[in-house]
């Protein structure tokens, strides 16, 4: 396989009733809030188990969320780039995650969000 997924991430309307869900439903560990984020976002972590990490919280009041997946990459923008000429388009340009790396997010040509993650730029989110 190419390039590995290797974050996942439900983003709604109500982070702690889609925090206490997810907890209950798959008895995953959800973590503390991280304050830097603006918005009520926890790391969830299957606790014990193989699989990856990621991210349960609320977004931005005009936005109904999504459930999406990252791919590392080595390079945000020639990934966007390559993606654009696909057919694709990108939804969020890079931006850095406080304390942890470098993301961008883009809708494939159907219109789902998928996210990016840039290898050796800090902390997977």
């Amino acid at each position: 396989m190419g390039n590995p997924v290797v974050h996942f991430e439900v983003v709604g309307k109500d982070a702690a009733a889609l925090q206490r869900f997810y907890k209950q439903a798959f008895d995953w560990k959800i973590g503390d809030p991280i304050p830097a984020t603006g918005v009520q976002y926890a790391m969830a972590f299957p606790e014990g188990q193989s699989g990856i990490n990621g991210g349960i919280g609320g977004g931005r009041d005009d936005y109904g969320g999504h459930v999406t997946f990252y791919v590392e990459v080595p390079d945000l923008e020639a990934a966007l780039t390559k993606i654009q000429g696909l057919g694709g388009d990108t939804m969020m340009p890079p931006d850095q995650v406080p304390g942890g790396p470098r993301i961008a997010l883009f809708r494939d040509p159907e219109g789902h969000v998928v996210g990016l993650v840039q290898s050796g730029t800090g902390r997977r989110p």
